[in-house]
């Protein structure tokens, strides 16, 4: 199959949207077998002495069980009592392996005093890069479609996502990864306490308001408990998805024009 200019452009700007970094040839290759076996060094094997107990060396520890995690970050994020304080517990937190494979935490953007609090899905690799969410195509998309109904993220919104660290390759997060990370964007969620949430895509969806199927839920008003009262919340389409799927966002235009009448009414 022939691609015209346009069409490889952008196919390959999606394949970085989706975090490809390598291209490979059409044909297999199997490059152990071209490379020549390296020569067998010998290794000196020297007897070790019997230590005592305490001189031991400790095992490495192991990675720390879904169900331990989640408590520790319940924890944690309860200890939090401002915003940079929550920043700080994340930065600290050791329970999610996605941090290992990241480059930085993303924690948030724009204004907290905004009346407005979107959550997405995770960071993609431009944000990884920058700390910032929301930076890449998709967060530029973000803008605009924030700008059609006059909001801006420096004034008005304040961003994060339901996942602070990339998940390798901007995979979906799996359900432990979202377990272990949630108490955190909820307890960020309360302490900003917004007067609309918006979910973007999916994942954000389910893992703050319980409903699945974005297409489904999108669109409608549901209630979220920010811990201090009860505010209306919504989902709606991931730019991302927008990106890869033009025609969708005339649903995303009707979900903006619902969260504008929202923010106009008394």
């Amino acid at each position: 199959m022939s691609l015209d200019a346009v069409s490889a452009a952008e196919l390959i700007a999606w394949y970085a949207e989706m975090g490809v970094t390598e291209a490979l040839d059409e044909t297999p290759h199997d490059h152990f077998a071209a490379a020549p076996e390296p020569a067998r060094q010998p290794v000196a094997r020297p007897v070790a002495a019997a230590q005592p107990a305490a001189r031991r060396p400790a095992a490495v520890a192991a990675a720390t069980p879904p169900d331990e995690a989640a408590l520790s970050a319940r924890a944690l994020a309860r200890e939090a009592t401002s915003l940079d304080e929550l920043k700080t517990a994340l930065a600290s937190f050791e329970g999610c392996p996605l941090k290992a494979t990241a480059k930085n935490l993303v924690f948030a953007d724009g204004n907290p005093a905004g009346k407005v609090m979107i959550v997405g899905e995770a960071p993609g690799a431009d944000e990884d890069r920058a700390g910032v969410p929301f930076v890449g195509r998709s967060g530029q998309l973000l803008d605009r479609m924030l700008a059609a109904i006059g909001l801006t993220r420096q004034e008005h919104v304040y961003i994060a996502n339901l996942l602070p660290w990339r998940p390798p390759g901007n995979r979906t997060p799996t359900p432990q990864e979202v377990a272990i990370c949630l108490p955190f964007i909820q307890r960020q969620i309360e302490l900003v306490d917004p007067d609309i949430l918006v979910c973007v895509g999916g994942p954000s969806a389910q893992g703050l308001l319980g409903v699945s199927g974005i297409l489904a839920s999108r669109g409608r008003w549901m209630e979220y408990d920010t811990g201090r009262r009860m505010i209306r919340a919504i989902a709606t389409l991931h730019p991302a998805y927008l990106l890869r799927q033009p025609l969708q966002k005339r649903l995303a235009w009707r979900d903006l024009r619902t969260l504008k009448a929202a923010l106009a009414a008394p």
